[in-house]
């Protein structure tokens, strides 16, 4: 973890304009730190944990961390952010917007269609018309209509339910 935030100082003083440190999935190393420690393994992600606040408490530069799990956020780390920016899913114009330029061959009134049947995020969306691409490769006799998008949709829609938002840094 040292070493991180070290080679990132060295690009800092390197750098004519401030690079971005990006931790991604921050919730796995900003959880809530464990009180009760009664393995090695609890200890030394306790360890790990200190050292990261100490190293965020001393930076010079820019940290952006993103997460879905905001409630696993220890309040240690969340109170070193000094922004906190939540992405919230796109309205049915947005998304529709998102259709269009996912699956440009769909007609207007199908993208609005879709969009107001389902509230996806945008990485939703891409994931659906990603598999609509390669399903067109594999099964081209099958080609893509409204119909097998929809299933695609369907199929999104019940392993993926959302209840919390989409994103926070």
């Amino acid at each position: 973890m040292k070493q991180i935030f070290t080679r990132y100082r060295q690009l800092c003083r390197e750098s004519d304009l401030t690079p971005i440190l990006l931790l991604n999935e921050a919730d796995a190393l900003l959880g809530v730190r464990l009180s009760k420690v009664e393995h090695s393994v609890d200890q030394m992600a306790n360890t790990m944990q200190n050292i990261l606040l100490q190293e965020m408490e001393n930076l010079d530069g820019i940290l952006i961390a993103t997460t879905n799990l905001t409630q696993n956020l220890d309040s240690a780390f969340d109170r070193r952010f000094l922004y906190k920016v939540e992405f919230l899913k796109p309205t049915a114009e947005e998304s529709r917007h998102i259709w269009k330029a996912m699956l440009p061959e769909i007609s207007e009134d199908d993208a609005l269609m879709l969009a107001k049947q389902y509230a996806f995020s945008g990485g939703q969306i891409e994931n659906i018309a990603r598999k609509q691409i390669v399903n067109a490769i594999l099964f081209p006799s099958e080609g893509r209509d409204l119909n097998k998008i929809r299933q695609a949709c369907d199929s999104e829609y019940l392993n993926k339910k959302q209840t919390r938002p989409i994103g926070f840094c």
